[in-house]
């Protein structure tokens, strides 16, 4: 599985979301949450209509209070700590998580399926 390397723990702030790994202008594969000083990761991806990016715009992949992932697309928001769907035509599905690790610098690594992984990050 290869490993992309997105950014430094301290360059997200809590309560935002950043998306890396650009597949092409405006549409990356993943996305980063910090929450409650926690980083998840999910694909690009949402479950009621594969294929099709979560943000309306570049990095906008949260409600305006950053307590729900949305879905651009149809407005179905999902559980931030485990992407499951809460609201909207994909409710009980999830986010496909992508795998992180934070290195000794505090370089924050995901491990993508070699199908989702990007020509580079953006950092």
């Amino acid at each position: 599985m290869p490993q992309l390397r997105l950014c430094h723990v301290e360059e997200l702030p809590e309560g935002s979301a950043r998306g890396f790994g650009i597949v092409s202008p405006g549409r990356d594969r993943m996305f980063l949450v910090k929450h409650q000083g926690v980083l998840h990761g999910y694909l690009n991806d949402c479950p009621h209509w594969p294929g099709s990016p979560m943000a309306w715009r570049r990095d906008a992949y949260l409600n305006p209070d950053a307590t729900r992932i949305v879905c651009s697309g149809h407005g179905a928001e999902f559980d931030i700590t485990s992407g499951r769907c809460t609201l909207g035509p994909c409710l009980d599905q999830f986010l496909a998580p992508v795998d992180l690790e934070i290195d000794h610098e505090g370089i924050v690594h995901a491990y993508l399926p070699d199908t989702q992984v990007g020509p580079h990050a953006r950092g």
